[in-house]
């Protein structure tokens, strides 16, 4: 398996993940919204914010999966906190790894950029990703709620 950082010659084998990732999730999102996301993904201007894509054995292999975060400032430590937002490994390759690489590959850019944590959230409904997660990770707990301004 190949990881590496998101990049503009990667849309194409991106969009359908993203996509799938929407589907999994029941979410409809304006074309508009896929390609600013896409775009901020890949600007080096958006230090804080960034993508990994896994591939299958090198740079032009099949596209296996997907992984979207962002820093952000903390109140509670010195170094900013690392948001794991969008996790989406293709049917056919999971419980290959490739989500744990993907988790493994964020922690480690971020430790890299002296973020004190990595941290990410999952429908309540979506146990096998919670089987997963517990592996890498400790529940933290906290119940997340959500107020929508528009």
């Amino acid at each position: 398996m190949n990881l590496d950082i998101l990049r503009e010659s990667d849309r194409e084998d991106w969009l359908p993940l993203r996509r799938g990732y929407l589907t999994f999730y029941k979410a409809d999102l304006p074309e508009t919204t896929t390609a600013l996301t896409f775009s901020r993904l890949i600007d080096p201007a958006e230090s804080a914010m960034g993508a990994f894509i896994a591939r299958e054995n090198s740079e032009d292999g099949v596209a296996l999966g997907i992984t979207h975060w962002m820093d952000h400032r903390s109140c509670w430590t010195p170094g900013d906190y690392c948001y794991l937002q969008d996790l989406f490994v293709a049917q056919t390759a999971r419980w290959t790894g490739v989500a744990t690489a993907l988790i493994e590959a964020v922690a480690a850019a971020a430790k890299k950029r002296f973020c004190s944590r990595v941290y990410w959230i999952t429908h309540e409904t979506n146990l096998d990703a919670q089987k997963m997660y517990v592996r890498v990770a400790e529940r933290s707990g906290f119940i997340q709620f959500v107020k929508k301004l528009g």
